[in-house]
């Protein structure tokens, strides 16, 4: 199941699960990858920003992106490929497309500064993987510093034809899909996935200006199904009345730092990781980061039982 233009939906970024001395916990990704597909995920994406993918050797990034294709082939699992030279990202590229993936995500290094560097990249990347292989295009400015105007992003889809989907991420950001939307209603961009991130901060618009669903790691996917299917069926307050009781912990989850803790430590309450190790170098939550979390836990259950955790 290759990724095409046409994909949308809800796909989860899944952090990678480790164990306190920093060996990768397989069978917490098995439990993932189950609730991934027992809530309504459309697709998983893997090796990540959220996945630690940069404190994995080789073979592992290899070994995870594999358990979670083949627990669960009726997902569609994008594989991020990023890596600081081509020969790397082509390797686990392929392989990874070889096992079942359905896309590979790739995400601007941080040394690109002006268009034509960040342009011409993309398209040696592009050639280096193989025209055969779809692939996301990851554009998320505030962590890797690379500003991509919607001129760049039409360019860099145009010139390949493997690229089928964005991963939009820049924040304020509601401007630039209306911008692209529009570009694909008068013939000048080709048609194309655009899913969502930034942890869901502002899910709610972004489906309003046109983005196809979301992509991005919040500890309560069903969250994300909710607010794209509603916004899809018309039913604007329901989507928002959800969205906005869950607002609150999506907020604390954003602070720079803090966010993979947050989230493993949620994942973990909710059974889905045996621990919310971080591979060193890595972050902890203090006891008082702990209890705020809970209380806001405890505050969105008043709406949603979901988050009602032990």
């Amino acid at each position: 199941m290759k990724l095409t233009p046409d994909a949308s939906g809800t796909f989860a970024i899944a952090p990678t699960p480790f164990f306190d001395d920093g060996r990768i916990d397989y069978e917490s990704i098995d439990r993932l990858t189950d609730f991934y597909g027992k809530v309504g995920c459309n697709g998983v994406t893997v090796l990540g920003i959220l996945g630690e993918a940069p404190k994995l050797e080789g073979n592992e990034s290899l070994e995870v992106a594999t358990r979670f294709i083949k627990r669960n082939p009726k997902l569609q699992i994008i594989v991020g490929v990023s890596a600081p030279g081509f020969a790397s990202m082509r390797s686990l590229a392929q392989a990874s497309m070889d096992a079942g993936a359905a896309a590979v995500m790739i995400a601007p290094p941080p040394h690109l500064r002006t268009d034509d560097q960040i342009t011409s990249y993309f398209k040696q990347a592009a050639e280096a993987i193989g025209d055969d292989i779809p692939w996301v295009l990851q554009d998320y400015p505030l962590t890797l510093t690379v500003v991509m105007t919607p001129a760049v992003i039409r360019k860099i889809v145009m010139d390949s034809k493997s690229c089928v989907m964005l991963k939009h991420e820049d924040w304020p950001g509601l401007e630039k899909i209306s911008t692209l939307r529009n570009w694909q209603k008068d013939g000048s961009l080709r048609p194309m996935s655009i899913l969502t991130g930034n942890g869901a901060l502002f899910l709610d618009f972004e489906m309003e200006r046109g983005a196809d669903g979301a992509m991005t790691g919040y500890a309560f996917p069903e969250l994300l199904i909710d607010v794209v299917t509603k916004i899809k069926k018309g039913d604007r307050d329901g989507a928002h009345d959800i969205f906005d009781a869950h607002l609150p912990l999506i907020r604390y989850e954003q602070q720079p730092g803090v966010g993979l803790s947050v989230r493993k430590y949620v994942l973990k309450k909710r059974g889905l990781l045996s621990s919310d190790a971080q591979r060193k170098p890595g972050s902890s939550m203090t006891a008082a980061a702990r209890a705020e979390v809970d209380y806001l836990l405890s505050r969105v259950a008043r709406t949603d039982k979901r988050a009602a955790l032990k």
